[in-house]
């Protein structure tokens, strides 16, 4: 028997390499003759920069950045070999085939998970530290450079970010103003300078929401980075006028400007992709997940699995566009048994997964009963009790 053990990460209580080794030591524990493929899954967020590089065979940096709130941090950065990859990787990244790559994870240096609950607020936040990893890389002699930009503390536009990379920004009296979050970006009286000429970046993104509008970075978002709701409007109608900006400052038609502002993209991360293409010369969106599972070999993997196993932390709707555990269970001939564990499953997302073909056992690992932070705590736990249960039962 073969298997695909192939998880995203628990948040707060398993990252995807621990759970995919929970899995496969559950069932080992019955069948050690078994074969288990363990494909740990990233969405861009926590892990991207570690697993990406671990699959590769690439080395990994240890820098000290700018965290969200102007502390300072130390972040992973990732080094592997262009010509390493899957070719399907490398023509999804559209780069040269060989040369050093660079892989950033946003949430390394300007990720919620540096900060605590209390912390959080957009207003407050900054990019900064991700184009310190974006200019350190580019010193280091980086060929191009691939952003996972899953899991941001931020809103915005990516300024941060190129502040790191030599935009200067400027106040009252050409003062020059630092570590500005969007909270003090009413102190900006023009722009000055050019960022450092950067190598190829492509951003690792599955998110298809415009920068501005009820489906934009700061209604869609900006709560779950901790923006009280009254401040909605406010953040939006300045995140507006300084888009408007940067797209003059860097020569931007105004014809072109509605394009831009509604991209698809332009609203992930808090628009950090709407400012690195704004800026750089060559700064561009590719499909994440479609990049994550070329690069990891998934569909290979899959095809030679008679059992697979998947999940995540939550399992909802939005689990259903682009994201990993539901993309491993698409396209599950009869002949494969396939089950999901989450520690949480809405009902929204079980009644959109009715009728899919194969076996596709959905299972909440989280007893209802239960407070958050034990079902945190016990979640390995939880997962090796129901995969004994519901796979081997």
């Amino acid at each position: 028997m073969r298997g695909l053990i192939a998880f995203d990460k628990f948040k707060d209580s398993m990252s995807a390499e621990v759970a995919c080794e929970v899995a496969a030591e559950a069932l080992l524990e019955a069948h050690p003759d078994w074969i288990l493929d363990r494909v740990p899954l990233t969405d861009g967020g926590e892990g991207f920069a570690r697993i990406l590089t671990t699959a590769a065979g690439g080395r990994l940096d240890i820098i000290q950045v700018t965290g969200p709130r102007f502390h300072l941090q130390d972040a992973t950065l990732g080094w592997v070999r262009l010509e390493v990859l899957p070719e399907s990787a490398r023509a999804l990244l559209q780069l040269p085939p060989d040369g050093a790559l660079a892989v950033i994870e946003m949430a390394q240096a300007s990720g919620l998970q540096a900060l605590e609950p209390g912390d959080r607020d957009p207003w407050k936040t900054s990019t900064y530290g991700t184009g310190e990893l974006i200019r350190y890389a580019t010193r280091a002699g980086a060929a191009a450079i691939l952003l996972g930009i899953g899991g941001s503390a931020t809103n915005d536009l990516g300024l941060g970010a190129l502040e790191a990379l030599g935009l200067e920004l400027r106040g009252d009296h050409s003062q020059h103003l630092r570590a500005l979050s969007p909270e003090r970006w009413h102190e900006i009286r023009e722009f000055d300078g050019q960022p450092l000429e950067v190598p190829p970046v492509r951003i690792a993104c599955d998110v298809d929401n415009p920068l501005l509008g009820k489906q934009g970075a700061t209604a869609t978002f900006g709560p779950q980075k901790g923006l009280k709701l009254t401040d909605l409007q406010p953040l939006e109608h300045l995140m507006e006028k300084t888009a408007h900006r940067l797209l003059d400052y860097f020569g931007h038609p105004r014809e072109q400007w509605n394009q831009r502002l509604c991209a698809a993209g332009s609203g992930a991360a808090g628009g950090i992709g709407f400012g690195l293409q704004t800026a750089l010369r060559d700064a561009r969106f590719v499909p994440g997940f479609p990049l994550v599972a070329a690069w990891l070999r998934l569909e290979e993997k899959r095809q030679k699995a008679h059992i697979i196993l998947t999940g995540e932390g939550r399992f909802d709707l939005t689990s259903l566009h682009g994201k990993g555990p539901a993309a491993v269970l698409e396209h599950i001939r009869s002949d494969q048994s396939a089950y999901l564990f989450a520690g949480s499953i809405t009902k929204e997302a079980r009644a959109a997964m009715a009728g899919h073909p194969g076996r596709r056992a959905l299972t909440a690992i989280a007893p209802d009963d239960w407070p958050l932070e034990r079902c945190l705590c016990e979640g390995p736990n939880l997962l090796r009790k129901a995969v004994k249960e519901v796979v081997l039962d």
